[in-house]
């Protein structure tokens, strides 16, 4: 029996390496496991006479950046998990309103989502994934490097751009990175091997988080749990855009502007301020409370968990045409204007209301652009304003804690009062 597994699996081995011309010959001894990206297999080899189970991988050549990029894709879109479809997500339309204009406009600054448990926030955030359009990056950078844009460039490509080389470009899709509350600081910037530094005398630098999340998103659930030390490099590099890392004399920059998307439950503690200004966008997430909706709710989840992509494949029209729409408004969105007019209005309700700083004027006058244009409009109006305002200011008002009404609709009012 032994043997006749040793024969097929090496006889299946010997066949995917005639079938692949770049495929390099392997020398297999006791106990070495090879690891490869594209080829796998599960086999047997014999050693003075025994044999070991170990798995093999072939190495392959990928003759292009293209067919790198492609079999990346398909690789990654094969070992996922079924993620929720976001057009199945009933309700919460504020909260999805703020994580598509972000997607259309990443300058916005990102959304806090805060509400009450079991609302979804993690769910929504994490179907997302599936309507991220595609992007150019610089083959084989670990920063996505954007090859146009000096500003999302890391040091390395600028020093490339100046010596004149061509740059491989590829397309890949928008990156959703996770931060989990345990990260450690080195895993979030990425660490330095002193050793190889101090003998060889070359930096040797393993991109953390920060790096994955260049051009993409970054998402934090509980971030109101976050440890301080995490959050003064979240604020360091949400501020400067750069990612810093300073260890035994050694100091390596790379960009790492992100859309920084948070999540988490009020009653579980307060956000520091510092940190809660840096949300371009603050969504109000609570309970559904008709009968009717939490039936419908309840259902398609159930159908969900049954069989996911059964699932997913009765929401795929609707998801093209949402990840079309997106695709176009961020297209359209260069040539969206606004009034002079409504500019100001928008920064006398910012000074009536004692919003600190100039981040709450740009923000909304940002989302306001992000959401005529996801409407197919190349004007704002004051519809669209009224719509993004409450989101852009309610988290930078100043706390009374004796008052009862909700800040949100504290910013409506004074709306209708300048705009009248």
């Amino acid at each position: 029996m032994a043997s006749a597994l040793r024969t097929s699996s090496i006889a299946t081995l010997s066949s995917i390496h005639h079938s692949c011309p770049s495929t390099h010959s392997l020398s297999l001894t006791k106990g070495q496991v090879y690891v490869n990206k594209f080829w796998g297999g599960i086999g047997f080899h014999e050693v003075k006479g025994k044999s070991q189970f170990s798995v093999l991988s072939v190495a392959t050549e990928i003759n292009s950046p293209q067919q790198h990029n492609q079999i990346q894709r398909i690789v990654s879109k094969e070992s996922q998990r079924p993620v929720y479809p976001f057009s199945a997500i009933v309700g919460q339309d504020e909260m999805k309103l703020c994580l598509l204009l972000n997607v259309i406009d990443p300058k916005i600054g990102g959304v806090m989502i805060m509400g009450d448990r079991g609302t979804g926030k993690s769910t929504t955030v994490r179907s997302l994934v599936d309507l991220l359009p595609e992007i150019k990056v610089v083959a084989g950078d670990p920063y996505n490097s954007d090859p146009e844009d000096p500003e999302f460039m890391s040091i390395e490509v600028r020093e490339r751009v100046l010596k004149g080389e061509q740059l491989e470009v590829v397309f890949a899709k928008i990156n959703m990175v996770d931060l989990p509350l345990g990260a450690t600081e080195d895993r979030v910037c990425g660490t330095i091997d002193i050793e190889k530094a101090l003998t060889e005398g070359v930096k040797a630098f393993e991109p953390g988080l920060l790096a994955k999340a260049n051009r993409g998103i970054l998402y934090v659930d509980e971030v109101n749990l976050l440890d301080d030390h995490l959050v003064d490099v979240l604020l360091d590099s949400a501020a400067s855009g750069w990612n810093t890392v300073e260890r035994e004399g050694i100091s390596i920059a790379h960009p790492a502007r992100f859309i920084l998307i948070g999540s988490g439950n009020p009653e579980e503690g307060e956000l520091r301020p510092q940190l809660l200004d840096r949300f371009g966008m603050h969504a109000q997430v609570g309970t559904v409370r008709e009968a009717e909706l939490r039936v419908k709710i309840v259902e398609e989840r159930v159908r969900f968990d049954k069989n996911p992509n059964e699932f997913r494949d009765s929401y795929k029209a609707e998801q093209e045409k949402l990840e079309q729409q997106i695709t176009s408004a961020r297209s359209f969105l260069a040539s969206v204007e606004i009034d002079h007019e409504l500019k100001v209005k928008i920064s006398q309700v910012c000074a009536d209301l004692n919003v600190d700083g100039l981040r709450g004027d740009i923000v909304t006058n940002r989302a306001a652009k992000a959401l005529s244009a996801l409407k197919g409009r190349d004007r704002v109006s004051a519809e669209d304003i009224a719509i993004v305002i409450p989101n852009c200011l309610r988290h930078r008002l100043r706390k009374d804690p004796l008052e009862s009404i909700d800040s949100g609709l504290l910013v409506i009012e004074k709306f209708y009062e300048v705009f009248s």
